[in-house]
């Protein structure tokens, strides 16, 4: 798979991949008005220690069902290590995790992505020298289950599902380039397409701007929020840019040395006197 010559032996794609992809995909249904935020993950005096480093110290938190809710905190304050954990990725993590009311604690990441929980990278894990269709359509198909057994059928079917994705990240006219061939930004919006083909009620995002210009940052957070809502589905998101942050997230978590310092909307945040002399500068 990882050349996609696999994906190709099945069968071949039209001429004219560009103008399949263009096939509008199906509307996302609205979530229900009046729905009760209730937490869709709880996490409960999480720690995580890496020898006598102590990575998280008592985090306990809850995310509500349908909030875009972001993680800040200068570099070592131990974001991307939370969103490790609730992905499940990794081992000796004290304390307890509910996704849906499930303690998942000891869950491996195969078996939350089964549940409900996607995540992407800081550092990209798209396969370069495939093509961006030949991404995707991976993505459905290990999302269903059919990686084993990828017949003619299959493979005309799973192309339609990943050109409707194509779609709706505005990546359809890129369908036959190679991701290698990509703007930072371009590939971004290809991982943030290929971890929705797995439905996840819970989006976890680390660091997805990292390196992109102003422009492209705001305009790949605000196609996310705008596919989260739509979709009424719940996002953590890790980021370094305050603009995008406040612009985006419903609620700030602001994590220092591994541990939560403050906590609540963007404007709550905004004007926290220790959030200011911590991480954004008074002057911010």
């Amino acid at each position: 798979m990882g050349t996609g010559a696999g994906l190709r032996a099945a069968g071949d794609l039209p001429d004219d991949a560009a103008r399949l992809c263009r096939a509008a995909a199906p509307p996302w249904p609205e979530p229900e008005r009046g729905q009760v935020m209730q937490a869709i993950l709880s996490a409960r005096h999480i720690r995580k220690s890496y020898g006598a480093f102590v990575a998280l110290r008592d985090i306990s938190l809850d995310i509500p069902r349908g909030e875009r809710h972001a993680l800040i905190g200068p570099n070592g304050a131990g974001k991307s290590t939370f969103i490790a954990c609730v992905a499940g990725q990794l081992s000796g993590v004290e304390g307890q995790m509910l996704f849906k009311d499930e303690n998942v604690t000891a869950l491996p990441p195969a078996a939350l992505a089964r549940r409900g929980i996607g995540r992407t990278f800081q550092i990209s894990r798209a396969f370069l020298q495939m093509t961006v269709l030949e991404n995707m359509m991976a993505a459905h198909v290990i999302a269903s289950g059919q990686w084993a057994s990828l017949s003619r059928r299959i493979y005309a079917e799973r192309s339609g599902q990943a050109c409707a994705m194509l779609e709706t990240v505005g990546l359809a006219d890129r369908a036959r380039d190679r991701v290698a061939d990509l703007s930072l930004g371009d590939r971004k919006r290809l991982e943030f397409g290929m971890a929705l083909v797995g439905e996840p009620d819970l989006l976890l995002l680390d660091e997805p701007t990292a390196g992109m210009s102003i422009k492209e940052r705001h305009a790949l957070m605000e196609m996310v929020a705008a596919r989260v809502d739509a979709e009424g589905r719940t996002l953590i998101f890790v980021e370094h840019d305050i603009d995008v942050v406040m612009k985006i997230a419903q609620r700030v978590t602001v994590m220092v040395r591994g541990a939560v310092l403050a906590a609540g909307t963007p404007s709550e945040i905004k004007a926290n006197d220790e959030v200011q002399a911590v991480y954004l500068g008074g002057g911010h």
